[in-house]
């Protein structure tokens, strides 16, 4: 059974059709799922989400593009939203220099804030990074991101990079790219990554793997990533759906899980 660690169910794309979404998810051997909300309105779905279904949980924060609307307001009920039922990490937070939508010094602010915040309620966090590899990985090691651990969500940096944020304690995550035929990187890393460090995801609706690629992602398709690691490292499908599944219910504590 599968856990998709990044899906973004709560995404307008989703509108009409989440529960067969889910169902079809369920179908194809997909047990968990954390939706990520990232802005106001993305974190009410988020946490509407996990309330309304069993095996969902909620990963919620502020992201990087959004971070010249971050204040104090925004921080105050994300503070309260995170301390609710199933809600298993702070994220998706981070750095992102492609998307020329919040200044620098805005993101890295909004950022340092909210580790803070992970490490006082003791919750893993979500990474976001695009473009902004070094600078990502400076901020994280100065606010000592080991006390708390967390994702490196899909990761796209080399094995050297992989190596330097494991040493932060984090957990290294794969998307649909992992299946592109070019995404050289990605399948090195997933060949190299220690298997007690390896996380799944889809990013849905965004990401959407081969042989969906340009079309609509949906966590169901976290199957073919699963399948193409498995494939990468020589090992069983149902190993890295065992290995990913103890993974993530280790860092998200959710200790409860039964197979």
């Amino acid at each position: 059974m599968l856990f998709d660690t990044h899906t973004h169910l709560n995404a307008a794309e989703f509108d009409e059709d989440v529960l067969e979404t889910i169902k079809n998810a369920v179908a194809h051997d997909v047990a968990r799922m954390a939706v990520v909300g990232f802005d106001t309105l993305t974190i009410e779905k988020s946490l509407q989400l996990s309330q309304e279904y069993k095996d969902i949980y909620s990963i919620i924060g502020w992201h990087p593009t959004e971070s010249y609307l971050y204040t104090d307001a925004i921080e105050e009920q994300l503070y309260y939203q995170l301390q609710l039922p199933k809600v298993v990490a702070m994220g998706e937070m981070g750095l992102d220099y492609h998307w020329d939508t919040s200044p620098k010094d805005s993101q890295k602010e909004a950022f340092r804030r909210q580790l803070r915040i992970a490490k006082e309620l003791k919750l893993p966090v979500s990474i976001h990074m695009r473009d902004a590899i070094e600078d990502t990985y400076k901020l994280l090691k100065e606010e000592h991101v080991e006390d708390i651990g967390g994702i490196m969500h899909s990761f796209s940096g080399d094995t050297q990079w992989m190596e330097r944020f494991l040493d932060l304690g984090m957990h290294i995550s794969l998307s649909g790219v992992v299946t592109f035929k070019n995404a050289k990187e990605p399948k090195e890393v997933a060949k190299a990554v220690p298997f007690d460090k390896l996380l799944i995801e889809t990013d849905a609706p965004y990401l959407a793997p081969v042989p969906f690629r340009g079309k609509r992602n949906e966590p169901a398709y976290v199957k073919y990533v699963a399948e193409e690691i498995a494939k990468l490292r020589n090992c069983s499908y149902t190993e890295v759906a065992e290995q990913t599944m103890k993974n993530a219910n280790r860092l998200f504590r959710l200790d409860e899980w039964k197979k």
